[in-house]
């Protein structure tokens, strides 16, 4: 809320420049909503844009891309600030609808290869909106006591209760990944779960929660520049984990590990989106797009007032 009273205040600061500044402002404003006006973007929803289709292949899909929008990284930060507005005050609704016993959440599962970007979206995007509504889980190699139980038992665990925005940093798709890619259980066992994930997911939406499934689509040799960047700097040390380079020696494998998982778990109910993520700039807009256009089709509603309005300004006015 507060994000959107900023940027009204923005613009009425530009409307009263004058000269350069002024036509500078003017010029800024007219890109950005040209980006906005743009076909691509008006036609079709970003769902519909970066929906996984059947016989997906992620070799020919360009990390670089920037499917649905046609702007630049500067137009982005203009287009955000109006998106991240309209995204608080949805949360925003949907926690307060759940106060009025409403039963409804929100699922975003984000994947993707070691330095994609999940890192960013948690903060630039799911950090955009008020943290008493969001539950963030993030899925490490599972431990002694969730070995003992079905791989889905952690993760039922982990589902956002009503009002909340859940958000799973990797998740049961590791199951089929990594799990997959090194031969961690039989091949029978891992073939058998991209079944069981989709009557899964399928429960999940029929209890009222929205999923919003994203894998973060980055090159092989955009995550080397990224792995570089934390070698170089000391800053960056404490993100780097010395395995992401033993994992780089398997990436055909998790390609293809990815390409199963979008081709027989991307449901009607529960689709998956491939969102190109070299320019982290666009990653961080798609995803927001992405998780706006899943609040806008709920339309949460304020829940009505369970005591009488009127009665209450009375006794509130005979107070001191």
């Amino acid at each position: 809320m507060g994000k959107g009273k900023k940027t009204k205040k923005k613009q009425v600061d530009a409307a009263e420049l004058t000269g350069k500044a002024k036509r500078k402002a003017e010029r800024k404003k007219a890109e950005a909503a040209a980006a906005r006006r743009d076909d691509a973007v008006e036609a079709r929803s970003w769902s519909d844009v970066l929906r996984a289709e059947p016989g997906v292949s992620l070799a020919e899909l360009d990390p670089r891309s920037t499917p649905g929008f046609d702007g630049k990284k500067k137009d982005a930060e203009e287009v955000m600030a109006e998106l991240q507005a309209r995204l608080t005050d949805l949360q925003e609704r949907l926690f307060a609808e759940s106060r009025g016993g409403g039963e409804r959440s929100v699922l975003l599962v984000i994947q993707g290869m070691d330095t994609a970007g999940k890192g960013g979206v948690m903060r630039h995007v799911v950090g955009a909106v008020d943290p008493q509504g969001v539950k963030i889980t993030a899925f490490k190699a599972p431990s002694a006591e969730e070995r003992r139980h079905p791989f889905l038992w952690r993760i039922r665990k982990a589902l956002p209760g009503p009002g909340m925005i859940g958000v799973f940093d990797r998740s049961h798709y590791e199951d089929v990944l990594i799990v997959r890619v090194h031969d961690l259980v039989p091949r029978a066992q891992w073939s058998r779960r991209y079944a069981q994930i989709n009557r899964f997911e399928e429960e999940v939406v029929d209890t009222g929660t929205t999923v919003v499934k994203v894998m973060l689509h980055i090159s092989s040799d955009e995550q080397k520049e990224r792995l570089g960047e934390r070698l170089d700097r000391g800053d960056k040390h404490w993100k780097f984990n010395p395995g992401d380079i033993d994992e780089r020696g398997h990436w055909a494998e998790y390609m293809e590990a990815y390409e199963a998982a979008l081709e027989k778990c991307s449901t009607g109910v529960a689709p998956w989106h491939v969102v190109p993520a070299d320019r982290k700039w666009y990653a961080r807009l798609a995803v927001t797009n992405l998780l706006l256009e899943a609040l806008e089709g709920m339309d949460p509603q304020w829940p009505e007032a369970d005591f009488d309005v009127e009665e209450q300004k009375e006794r509130l006015a005979r107070t001191p």
